[in-house]
C-alpha cells in the first residue's frame, strides 16, 4: 500500500491545491494498493510555470549536450537500480504479468534512455554548410520549449521514456501527467530524478484526470504536447493544438495484421507471433490482433494457435509463471466482454476461450480468446479491442492478404512470417503501416516509431524522436 499526498514539482515535492484523491486498486484481486493526489487546474499552472522558468532561465536550455548526457546516464541508474520496484509497482497497477512486465515496462524504458542518451553526445545540435547562394549558413537544432507528456496506463514507464528522454535531451523542459490508473510507479521515477540531481522544473510529475489534462494541453505557455492513447482522445488533442498552433505528436490506437505466407514453419513461428499478440495481456496498441492464414493452410494455422493459447498460464500478474494477467479495471473488461458478444453476432466462431478463467472471481480477468471465421468488414476485424483476444482472417493469395492488411483505420504495426526473408520484405514494404516484423516483433528503439493513418501523427524513437523535441534555426552569415 502506497500513500502519497505530494505532486513533484519544480525539484520539490509540494502540497496539491484541492483534496481530491485518485485510489488505485489491484486488477488481480480489488485490493486497494496505493492513493494519490488528484491534481485541479491550480496545480498544473504550477507545474508549467516550473518548466516555463526552468526553460526561459536557460540553466536547462543551455547546458552542452555533454552535460544533459551525464546527467540522462545518472538517471538511468538509479532505475535500474530499482528494477523490480518498478516491475512489481506496475504489475500491480495494471496487471502485466512480472516476466513480461520486467523487460517491457522498465529494461525497455532503460534501453530508451540509454539510447537517447549516447544520441545526445553525437547529435549535430549545430551545423555549417555553404547555403544555394554560395553564403556560409549556421543550421541549429534548439529545444522547442516546455512540452508535456500525457501518459497512458498500459507501459507507463515506457511511453513516459518515449517522451521524456528526447525532451531531456533536447535542453526543453516537461510536465508529466501520469493516467490515474497507474500514477504510484511514476512517483518512483520522481525519486529518482530527484536523487539524480534533476534541476528545479526540468522534469514535473502531476497525476490527474482528463478533463484537467484538457486544461495542461490548452496552457498558453506549453509549446508541445506529445500524446499517447485513444485515436478519439488524439483527435481531440489535435484539434486543440491545431487552434493554437501548437507542436503535437500522437501516437494513437491499433489494428495490425500479422501475414502468415504458406511457406512458414508454424513450429518456429507461432512462438513469435502468440506473444506478439497477446502481449501485455492484449492491452497494447501495436498487438498483431488480425493473424492472416491463406485458405490452404487456414484450419492448420487455427489448430496451432488453439493448442498454444491453450498452453497459457492465466493468473496472478506477480507470479512469474503467468502468461496473461488481469485487464486493468472492470470498465475494460466490459469492454472486451462487448466485443465477444458482437463477434458471436457477426458470426465469427471462438475455437477457445470467450469466458472467464475459474477459480479468479476476484480479478478482472478474460481467458485468451481466439475468433475463426472472421471477415475483415466485422467490427472485431477493424475496432480496437485493447484485451487478449485475436482473430483469424483468411486470404487468397498474396495480393489478398496486403489489400487485407491495408484495410483498415490504422497503420501502426505489422508482421510477416515466411521462410524466404526477401520475399515476406517485398510484402511488408506493401503493408501501409509505421513499423513492421519479419518473422516475430520488434520496436528497434535507434528507428522511428509511429503510425500511419488513424495511429497518429509524428515518430518517436530514432533521431526523428529527438527531433520533435526541436525547433530548427537557419542563421544566415555574410560571405
Amino acid at each position: 500500500m502506497q500513500v502519497r499526498d505530494k505532486f513533484y514539482i519544480g525539484g520539490e515535492w509540494v502540497d496539491p491545491a484541492g483534496s481530491g484523491k485518485v485510489e488505485v486498486f489491484s486488477p488481480h484481486d480489488g485490493a486497494h494498493i496505493g492513493t494519490v493526489p488528484e491534481a485541479v487546474p491550480a496545480d498544473m499552472d504550477r507545474a508549467v510555470a516550473a518548466a516555463r522558468t526552468a526553460f526561459d532561465g536557460g540553466e536547462w536550455s543551455n547546458t552542452s549536450p555533454h552535460d544533459r548526457a551525464d546527467l540522462m546516464a545518472k538517471i538511468n541508474e538509479g532505475i535500474n537500480a530499482r528494477i523490480d520496484d518498478f516491475a512489481q509497482t506496475i504489475s500491480s497497477e495494471n496487471g502485466c504479468p512480472i516476466t513480461w512486465g520486467t523487460m517491457g515496462q522498465v529494461l525497455a524504458p532503460s534501453m530508451v534512455l540509454n539510447y537517447f542518451t549516447e544520441l545526445t553526445r553525437e547529435f549535430a545540435f549545430e551545423n555549417r554548410h555553404v547555403g544555394a547562394l554560395g553564403l556560409p549558413v549556421v543550421v541549429r537544432r534548439e529545444p522547442v520549449g516546455v512540452a508535456v507528456g500525457i501518459i497512458p496506463w498500459n507501459v507507463p514507464l515506457f511511453i513516459t521514456m518515449l517522451k521524456m528522454a528526447p525532451a531531456l535531451a533536447s535542453g526543453s523542459t516537461l510536465v508529466i501527467k501520469p493516467a490515474p490508473e497507474t500514477p504510484l510507479d511514476a512517483y518512483l521515477l520522481a525519486e529518482v530524478l530527484d536523487e539524480a540531481g534533476v534541476p528545479p522544473g526540468v522534469v514535473n510529475i502531476v497525476p490527474a484526470g482528463r478533463e484537467v489534462g484538457q486544461h495542461l494541453v490548452t496552457h498558453g505557455d506549453v509549446d508541445k504536447v506529445s500524446f499517447t492513447g485513444s485515436t478519439a482522445a488524439g483527435r481531440k488533442i489535435a484539434a486543440l493544438c491545431g487552434e493554437q498552433l501548437k507542436r503535437v505528436t500522437l501516437e494513437l490506437g491499433g489494428k495490425s495484421a500479422a501475414i502468415i505466407l504458406d511457406d512458414t514453419d508454424l513450429a518456429e513461428a507461432v512462438p513469435q507471433l502468440l506473444p506478439a499478440a497477446m502481449m501485455n495481456n492484449g492491452q497494447a496498441c501495436v498487438a498483431q490482433t488480425r493473424i492472416l492464414a491463406s485458405r490452404d493452410r487456414y484450419d492448420e494455422v487455427v489448430d496451432a494457435l488453439v493448442d498454444a493459447i491453450g498452453n497459457l498460464n492465466v493468473g496472478d500478474p506477480l507470479d512469474p509463471a503467468t502468461d496473461i494477467g488481469p485487464l486493468v479495471a472492470e470498465r475494460q473488461r466490459e469492454r472486451v466482454e462487448g466485443y465477444l458478444d458482437i463477434g458471436r453476432d457477426e458470426g465469427a466462431k471462438i475455437a477457445i476461450g470467450g469466458g472467464r478463467p475459474e477459480g479468479l472471481d476476484k480479478g478482472v480477468y478474460v481467458e485468451p480468446t481466439l475468433f475463426v471465421g472472421v471477415d475483415n468488414t466485422m467490427r472485431i476485424a477493424r475496432e480496437e479491442i485493447f484485451g487478449p483476444v485475436v482473430g483469424v482472417i483468411p486470404y487468397d493469395d498474396v495480393d489478398d492478404a496486403v489489400a487485407i492488411a491495408n484495410d483498415t483505420d490504422y497503420g501502426l504495426s505489422g508482421s510477416v512470417y515466411s521462410a524466404d526473408v526477401d520475399t515476406a520484405l517485398d510484402v511488408a514494404r506493401r503493408v501501409r503501416t509505421g513499423t513492421s516484423t519479419i518473422n516475430g516483433f520488434l520496436l528497434d528503439f535507434a528507428s522511428p516509431f509511429g503510425g500511419f493513418k488513424d495511429s497518429g501523427i509524428g515518430r518517436e524513437l530514432g533521431e526523428d524522436g529527438l527531433k520533435a523535441f526541436l525547433e530548427t534555426k537557419s542563421i544566415c552569415l555574410p560571405g
